[in-house]
């Protein structure tokens, strides 16, 4: 009797634990989901995988690196259930999953920037939002029509890529959703625009600023001693260097700073798996500290700013 009563009992266990009928095999903690990541934020979505699977042993979390439209396409195709990017649905996109009675969950989990970065050896430092607008339009092409004593030449623009959420952004909020100005072209990725500049005198690159942002990453680190980050304002008629700001955690959360967006993480799961756990994990307060101490403004937890003489 007391042969059949374990036999039973394990059997019960493991028709529990690990039922290989039922459609789901993950839960919030466990188990394998793919998801994809705006390329502009990979060092802060590493960090964030990195300690939830660090946490939970037997979670998996297959993160795909890319453009943020590729992001989207991956969450309408369903080939990933969660995306993290810069922007929500559209109305377009909302329409698709409603036709298909699917609503997928929006979650803000950070405040991010885009940072403008120049080479080491241009003597220049500040830039206003106009200046910006007119070299990204083709208006300014030579660094002295911006600085009459610059002996830069003519201005060359780097981005990541075609489909990334930095050039989406800079279009939306600068150009009216017009196409940059033929000086400006795609590279790779974030870093290959870091080594792009590191190289050329005349350049700026637009990156994200999760790549520069922590300071006690060496990565970063090794990044910000290849180039320089340049201070922006918003102001028409700039007067002091005090109207300037780089693009650090402090000036973010003041508004300071004017290329600011929002993070989201978009969930098409329906249902508590995986995906759905990692979204609570990073909205919640381990998540958000990681992004505190990432530099960027995390969406749930204050930041301290403290004032010095």
């Amino acid at each position: 009797m007391k042969q059949k009563f374990v036999l039973f009992s394990l059997t019960f266990f493991l028709s529990c634990g690990t039922d290989f009928k039922k459609p789901y095999s993950d839960t919030p903690t466990s188990g394998i989901v793919k998801i994809s990541s705006d390329e502009t934020l990979q060092p802060l979505m590493d960090a964030e995988k990195n300690t939830f699977m660090g946490l939970y042993q037997y979670a998996e979390l297959n993160v795909k690196h890319t453009a943020e439209a590729n992001c989207f396409n991956d969450l309408i195709n369903d080939s990933a259930k969660v995306i993290i990017a810069s922007r929500k649905l559209n109305d377009k996109e909302n329409a698709y999953f409603k036709s298909r009675n699917l609503i997928p969950v929006t979650t803000k989990i950070a405040l991010d920037a885009i940072a403008i970065i120049v080479n080491k050896n241009n003597p220049d430092s500040i830039l206003s939002v106009q200046q910006l607008t007119s070299i990204l339009n083709g208006k300014n092409t030579n660094w002295n029509e911006l600085f009459s004593s610059s002996k830069l030449g003519k201005i060359s623009v780097v981005f990541d890529n075609n489909g990334s959420s930095n050039v989406r952004y800079l279009k939306d909020k600068l150009l009216d959703g017009k196409d940059f100005a033929p000086s400006c072209f795609a590279s790779a990725s974030n870093p290959a625009v870091i080594k792009y500049v590191e190289e050329n005198s005349n350049a700026i690159g637009i990156i994200g600023v999760s790549w520069i942002s922590d300071f006690e990453s060496k990565e970063s680190q090794a990044f910000l001693s290849k180039i320089k980050v340049l201070d922006i304002t918003s102001s028409k008629n700039p007067l002091y260097p005090d109207d300037y700001f780089k693009p650090y955690q402090a000036y973010i959360a003041l508004a300071q700073y004017p290329l600011i967006r929002e993070v989201y993480m978009i969930s098409r799961e329906g249902r508590v798996g995986l995906g759905t756990g990692f979204v609570s994990f990073v909205a919640g307060d381990a998540g958000q500290r990681i992004i505190r101490m990432a530099g960027l403004l995390p969406a749930t937890m204050p930041v301290r700013l403290i004032k010095t003489e």
